[in-house]
Order: structure tokens, then C-alpha cells, then sequence
């Protein structure tokens, strides 16, 4: 089953082509890796498929909902880790992870375990995002996609920020994922590391894509 479906995409930032002509399919429990030069796309391009960014021409699907209609419902389907955190800086960690939590029904136990699962100490859970470390941050976000259990992950420079420990631990959380028949997006320049999740490499500049080919 395709879960991603774009033809001919082309999406504005301002009256920026940031996408000008995108072709991808990808089906349920692929890993894609996202490369290429800064402002090449990648960014936009998973924004795009969180139901972010809309499509200003072509054929656009993700999850079977149309991006030109439904961009909406495609946002209750994935998650996404971007630049940004995605988390409010004036509530705690864990009112942060359990807001994402109520979208899908999650409760309290499954808070604690996402929390749990990223090794996030339990003397942050009661601390103002805004007071933490970038990595503590990279954290709290990661543990707001896994209580999500998300079909599609979207991942912008996940490892960015983050300690051995931590980077570690997002490898695992891609390799689980997939295990589980989700779908895994990786914008990433860290190519080796990310290459050991054997994902299949798609590149882009200029905001189409130039090259998708399968990894051996």
C-alpha cells in the first residue's frame, strides 16, 4: 500500500518554488532517507506530508487523504520531529507529551512509558520545556511522536542535538518502527549513520527529486 503518493508536486514558500515538480511513492514499512544540499526541499517536503504544507499543484497523497482537501486528518496520522520542537516552552514535559497523548486517546501509563523510553529523567518530567537543553528537548519531542504510535514518522535531523546515548536510541526507534509496519521519513545529512538503517536513499535539489534509488 502506497503511503505517500505525489505527482508532479509543486509547493510555495512565499513565491518560493520550494517544491517544483516532486514524483515519490513510498509504501507501508519503508525507511526513506531524504538528502541533498540545504534548501534542497527536504524540510519542506516532510512538512508537506505531516499536512503542514500545502500543495499548490499536483496530485498529493499521504495516508489516502488528499493533501488539497484534507490536510487535517493526515496531521492525526503521523508525527513529526522537525527544526523546532513542536512543544510548548511554558508547560512541563509531562504535560507536553501527554497533550499529544489525549489526540490519539493515550493515557497517563502510556506517558510515562514514551518518557521512559526516550531515558528522559524523571526529575524533568515536571520542568518547563523551556528551561531544558536542547537535547533534553530533542527527547520530550521524540517521546511526543511515540505515544503517538504514528503509521508515518517524519524526522528532520533527528540525531541533531542529541548525545551518543540519545542517538542511539532514535536508531532503535526508527528500526521498531518500520519492524511495525510503520513508515519512516528521514531528512538527514548524517549519511553514514543513518545509511545503517539500510533505508532507500532518495535525493533532492532544487526542490524536485534527482535521484530515488533502492539501497543494495
Amino acid at each position: 500500500m502506497s503511503v505517500v503518493r505525489l505527482h508532479q508536486v509543486v509547493a510555495l514558500l512565499g513565491d518560493f518554488p520550494a517544491l517544483a515538480g516532486v514524483d515519490l511513492s513510498v509504501e507501508a514499512g519503508e525507511v526513506v532517507l531524504f538528502q541533498g544540499a540545504n534548501g534542497a526541499g527536504k524540510t519542506t517536503l516532510l512538512r508537506l506530508c505531516a499536512g503542514l504544507v500545502a500543495p499548490t499543484a499536483g496530485t498529493a497523497e499521504v495516508l489516502g487523504h488528499d493533501l488539497h482537501e484534507q490536510r487535517r486528518a493526515v496531521r492525526r496520522r503521523v508525527g513529526l520531529v522537525g527544526h523546532g520542537s513542536g512543544l510548548y516552552g511554558d508547560l512541563t514535559v509531562s504535560e507536553n507529551v501527554a497533550f499529544w497523548a489525549g489526540l490519539v486517546g493515550a493515557g497517563t501509563a502510556e506517558v510515562e512509558q514514551a518518557l521512559h523510553r526516550l531515558e528522559v529523567a524523571p526529575r524533568l518530567h515536571d520542568v518547563a520545556v523551556g528551561r531544558l537543553s536542547t537535547g533534553q528537548r530533542k527527547r520530550t519531542a521524540l517521546a511526543s511522536v511515540v505515544v503517538r504510535r504514528p503509521e508515518l514518522w517524519l524526522l528532520d535531523e533527528p540525531h541533531a542535538g542529541l548525545d551518543q546515548r540519545g542517538r542511539d536510541i532514535v536508531d532503535q526507534l526508527i528500526r521498531e518502527a518500520a519492524a511495525a509496519g510503520a513508515t519512516v521519513l528521514v531528512a538527514s545529512h548524517e549519511l553514514d549513520r543513518v545509511g545503517s538503517l539500510h533505508p532507500r536513499p532518495v535525493t533532492l535539489a532544487g526542490g524536485i527529486i534527482r535521484e530515488a534509488d533502492h539501497a543494495s
